[in-house]
């Protein structure tokens, strides 16, 4: 089995925000692979399927991103599902727009969603998809920055973005992660 989390806050309010990245790839996957995200499992949405001859499971924990460790420990505990056989993917604001860092490891470098991941897993050692939302201006709260949506300037970009994402997750299902990362870290 595999398993993709996307990091994001639940609500309409917060969606198309630069936070809800991680949400709005899990949902493209869901579209490509006909899978419904919708049951109501270990605080989180959650949909299962099978994609290529592997059983995936997408899940957009609904703890709000400051508390998706706990949600993610909850469906491992659960699905009785292994650390390694998952990806997590979220906003960094040190990668541009548009761009992607596939990384294996690493601190939480300032997000509270991966240092909450981090404390829930007991781990840094899990792969991640980093989607680049670029840094605010000079002056620009951080918070209000992330919370705030993407310019209609940044919308070419961001499917581009979430589309290269896809095919990475996608990629990553039949080849090991250093290779996805080969291909897909430009």
């Amino acid at each position: 089995m595999r398993w993709i989390a996307g990091l994001g806050n639940p609500g309409t309010a917060y969606q198309g925000t630069r936070h809800n990245v991680g949400f709005m790839v899990i949902d493209e996957l869901a579209r490509r692979w006909g899978i419904n995200v919708n049951q109501n499992k270990c605080r989180a949405l959650i949909g299962e399927g099978n994609v290529q001859g592997t059983k995936v499971v997408l899940i957009k924990p609904m703890t709000y991103m400051n508390l998706s460790g706990e949600s993610v420990r909850s469906f491992l505990d659960y699905f009785k599902a292994e650390v390694q056989d998952g990806l997590i993917v979220y906003d960094d604001l040190d990668t541009e727009i548009g761009k992607l860092r596939l990384r294996y490891q690493g601190s939480a470098g300032g997000h509270n969603g991966i240092k909450s991941l981090i404390q829930h897993l007991g781990t840094q050692t899990f792969d991640r998809v980093r989607m680049g939302i670029s840094r605010p201006q000079p002056g620009m709260n951080i918070a209000d920055y992330v919370l705030s949506t993407f310019p209609k300037g940044d919308r070419e970009k961001l499917d581009a973005m979430i589309t290269d994402a896809c095919d990475a997750i996608e990629f990553r299902l039949k080849a090991p992660f250093e290779e996805t990362m080969a291909k897909f870290n430009r």
